[in-house]
């Protein structure tokens, strides 16, 4: 069980890859909310328990029935991965009728002291793919996750084509938003990779967003770029997870995309403003090196906050010290 956000639920596919591929005999069953239902359809011995939020699973009354209906599937034990009020009701329901259950360690204590001002332990924490590995473990699971597998790259249908105007070469995108504006990079700074990316006629950009004001946005970054493109709004979601599969790199913010794009296997570039990749966040099979993170000589205080929604008095500028030209180099070393 796992139901949001976007980047946690994607963090889960690997593990479950991984899981599949060393456990064939055993079936799984995802609960989560429907949006994300396609993140697992490529995954064999998956299936998918829709979480209805607003109707039939609403309230502890819903959460006993949903609790009913996954024991009708004869579950053997629950694991919760995401460890909020919602998934204890159901685990503990699940524990009082004799089933194994395990849920993730968050580990709190450790995040609150990489991101406190004073005393800060400055660390690697363990990752949530490793996080989720433990709870698979304590159920009798232990996974490997050091040789993962990732879907093929899906075909392009003639929408997607001609949506971004043609094939081409070598096909970059770029998600340059995030829940959090402490998370985002400027945008006069995301124009000069923009910029400097176009001047190679072999590429192709393609930009993501969600919704009319992102769209606006993104529309603003186009300029004159025969090979800019803007994907907001043009395709379903499903279509554009496919033409994330077919990225040969995606430049993201710590946001969902970052996490989409690697558990479908695409070398990610992702940029850190008021968060670290210490924290457990680096997007998946991803080397360290292509987490890109501000000066913390000028800004001693970073990491501020493990998810960006704390901001710091003089700290809304860290990002400007990721210069536009180490991105673009970073980018073109993955290509």
């Amino acid at each position: 069980m796992r139901l949001s956000a976007m980047g946690d639920v994607a963090m889960t596919v690997p593990v479950l890859r991984a899981f599949v591929k060393q456990y064939p005999h055993v079936k799984i069953t995802v609960v989560s909310r429907p949006f994300f239902k396609p993140f697992f359809d490529t995954i064999p011995s998956v299936s998918f328990f829709a979480f209805d939020e607003k109707e039939k699973h609403k309230g502890i009354f819903g959460l006993f029935r949903m609790y009913r209906e996954l024991q009708a599937l004869e579950v053997d034990a629950f694991a919760d991965l995401h460890n909020v009020l919602r998934s204890k009701v159901v685990r503990n329901l699940f524990a009082l009728s004799g089933k194994k259950v395990a849920a993730v360690d968050k580990g709190r204590a450790e995040k609150k002291a990489l991101t406190r001002a004073e005393n800060k332990i400055f660390k690697p924490l363990s990752t949530m793919f490793q996080r989720h590995q433990l709870v698979f473990e304590s159920l009798g699971f232990p996974i490997d996750l050091s040789h993962p597998s990732f879907p093929e790259k899906a075909k392009l249908s003639e929408t997607i084509l001609n949506a971004i105007g043609g094939k081409s070469p070598l096909l970059i995108g770029i998600a340059p938003f995030a829940q959090y504006n402490s998370k985002v990079y400027p945008l006069d700074l995301i124009q000069k990779v923009i910029n400097q990316l176009a001047e190679n006629s072999s590429y192709k950009i393609v930009l993501f967003g969600g919704g009319k004001k992102e769209s606006e946005m993104l529309d603003s970054l186009l300029q004159q770029h025969k090979n800019v493109v803007n994907m907001a709004g043009k395709i379903k979601f499903t279509e554009e997870l496919e033409l994330i599969s077919n990225l040969d790199v995606m430049l993201s913010m710590d946001s969902g995309n970052a996490h989409i794009a690697s558990m479908l296997g695409v070398k990610v570039v992702s940029l850190w403003g008021a968060t670290h990749p210490y924290a457990g966040f680096v997007p998946f099979n991803q080397p360290l090196e292509n987490s890109l993170v501000p000066d913390r000589t000028i800004y001693p205080l970073l990491p501020t906050s493990v998810y960006g929604n704390k901001e710091v008095e003089g700290y809304q500028d860290v990002m400007r010290t990721i210069i536009p030209t180490m991105v673009v180099e970073l980018i073109k070393s993955n290509l």
